[in-house]
């Protein structure tokens, strides 16, 4: 004869929610998300005014991949049963295109600023205690470090073509081969 026990389900009435100062960090986040992806788009339009549509392909991927970013956290704050808000974003300050290797150079330095922006983030979910937010943050961790090397290596080899037309002409075609993803889940995400 078995004996059923009864599970006790215990409503806490929310789902894992964030500390109010976690997620208006995880907002802000969010909105950095944002205007990473505007950064990105305008230095597409500076590359298109050069002539070097590959160039501006692989940057406006960039920008839609900084969506698909933005849209991990609010997909987060949301699931925890927080709140998402999209901030202010200002217009993208970035160089005018007189150079190849300026566009990437902001590129790089823009780059290194959401790795810095991630690292905050997640020493703030520490400090709070927020277990729940290091599987997303650890992949965002890994993500900036590969972020990070791709456009160092472009940057790289940008110095390396210098101003030589068919050297800049062979990695605009190279770049021109990022593939289209979409920024919002599909059932095969």
């Amino acid at each position: 004869m078995s004996v059923m026990v009864p599970i006790r389900v215990i409503d806490y009435g929310h789902r894992m929610k964030l500390s109010p100062e976690l997620e208006a960090a995880f907002n802000k986040q969010v909105t950095y998300e944002f205007a990473a992806s505007m950064v990105y788009r305008q230095l597409a339009i500076e590359v298109e005014q050069m002539d070097l549509p590959g160039m501006a392909n692989w940057l406006r991927r960039q920008a839609d991949e900084e969506i698909v970013h933005a849209n991990k956290f609010i997909d987060h704050l949301a699931d925890r049963g927080n709140r998402p808000v999209i901030g202010a974003i200002a217009q993208p300050q970035v160089p005018e295109g007189d150079s190849v290797k300026d566009i990437f150079d902001a590129a790089l330095q823009h780059e290194q600023k959401v790795s810095e922006s991630i690292r905050e983030l997640y020493r703030a979910a520490e400090k709070d205690g927020d277990l729940d937010s290091r599987p997303l943050l650890n992949w965002f961790l890994s993500e900036q470090i590969e972020e990070e090397a791709v456009v160092s290596e472009i940057v790289g080899r940008v110095r390396l073509v210098a101003d030589d037309g068919p050297g800049l002409l062979r990695l605009d075609q190279e770049l021109s081969s990022r593939p289209l993803r979409p920024t919002e889940p599909t059932a095969a995400n």
